[in-house]
């Protein structure tokens, strides 16, 4: 038996720029690390790379004022409702700052007690002996701040209600409500600023009667002055670049990773797979933060990364089917229903207490996590022995 199962191990790089030749470094990286440590590249290896790298290598960049135009030409200098923006200084302040450049006015509509993804301004003790019905209630920015005098995020200490009112350049009101609809009390022409409820709160200011209503998805979707762009997710995904500028999520991420897995397989004689991870998707046990401000995990990966894991539990098979096996004995067994599981096992009890993920959510997890978003200084991640088992080991 081998002793070692999953290993992810983080592959430190130059520092990437523009115009850089991702693929080679990539590529150079993980083999310099690979001879380092003495390794060898397996089929079914997993090389990630973080989508930030991909997105700076290609120059995907877009200006505040880029944003301003983009939004002008699309809204025509409208009062504009903005709802659902999550709580962040790096995932939406620069883009607050060019949406309101391109608005006669903004209201911002946030949600409460916190944002779609577990940022909150209330802690949820506060909040349930508070009477407030989440889904009626309507607030000012000045009832709110009555109501809940303590409104600052627990991690960052930012009071976002007053940080997105000082930060927006065009007149600005701030409310706060959990219904889409609330919004059009004060205007018809919104922007849908939510994430992964975008195309919900979508169709329910349709059905309501908006005139006009846009997801951030649907803005910085080509190119604008020179700028860079997502045709897939616009302004979703972005990060915060300079104090005029964001970093879109990253284009074409498809033939970088096939042009990746292709020279690994010339270099290797190894069918290497390749994915781009975004955030991981988790939550954060003590703020409840789940991190996936991305709109997806991976953008882009190889074919054989496609699909959820089918996973026996060992555990159960021990307590149950093999309760009264021990030592070699139970080995073998174990080793002998691995071997023989169906194709699909969704819905066996055998099954229970396995995580039926996408297998690119669980790997972009891990590679997140293992890669840190400080200054460990590895955009790429080498992991082996994903799709191992105990049979096979």
């Amino acid at each position: 038996m081998k002793y070692s199962g999953t290993i992810s191990r983080g592959i430190r790089t130059p520092i990437i720029k523009k115009g850089d030749d991702l693929a080679s470094i990539v590529v150079d990286s993980v083999c310099k690390a690979v001879e380092e440590a003495n390794l060898e590249i397996n089929d079914r290896d997993v090389v990630a790379i973080t989508e930030a790298v991909v997105g700076i290598s290609q120059g995907n960049y877009a200006t505040a004022d880029q944003i301003a135009k983009d939004v002008s030409n699309k809204f025509r200098d409208a009062t504009v409702g903005l709802i659902f923006p999550i709580l962040s200084r790096n995932r939406f302040s620069m883009c607050l700052k060019g949406i309101s450049r391109g608005c006669k006015k903004l209201v911002i509509m946030l949600s409460y007690p916190g944002d779609e993804v577990g940022n909150k301004m209330v802690s949820s003790d506060v909040f349930f002996d508070s009477g407030v019905n989440p889904y009626t209630d309507v607030f000012t920015a000045a009832e709110f701040k009555k109501k809940f005098p303590d409104c600052v995020h627990e991690f960052t200490g930012v009071d976002y209600i007053d940080y997105y009112e000082k930060i927006s350049e065009c007149p600005v009101e701030v409310i706060l409500a959990n219904d889409p609809r609330a919004i059009l009390k004060y205007t018809d022409t919104v922007i849908v600023a939510s994430i992964h409820e975008r195309a919900r709160n979508k169709k329910i200011l349709e059905n309501a009667g908006v005139k006009k209503v846009l997801c951030l998805d649907e803005l910085m979707t080509e190119s604008v002055d020179g700028s860079g762009y997502n045709e897939n997710f616009g302004l979703l995904g972005s990060n915060l670049a300079t104090d005029n500028s964001v970093k879109l999520f990253p284009r074409n991420c498809q033939s970088l990773v096939d042009d990746i897995q292709s020279r690994f397989i010339k270099k290797f004689a190894k069918k290497v797979e390749v994915m781009i991870y975004g955030d991981g998707a988790f939550k954060d046990p003590q703020g409840g933060i789940w991190e996936l401000a991305d709109p997806v995990v991976s953008p882009a990966f190889t074919k054989n990364l496609v699909g959820t894991p089918n996973e026996l539990k060992l555990k159960y098979l021990s307590d149950n089917k093999f309760k009264d096996l021990s030592g070699e004995e139970l080995e073998t067994a174990m080793i002998k229903e691995i071997k023989n599981k169906d194709s699909n096992l969704k819905g066996s009890m055998a099954t229970l207490g396995t995580t039926p993920r996408q297998i690119t959510d669980l790997l972009g997890s891990l590679a997140d996590l293992t890669s840190g978003s400080g200054d460990k200084g590895t955009p790429v991640v080498l992991i082996q022995n994903y799709f191992s088992n105990y049979a096979n080991s």
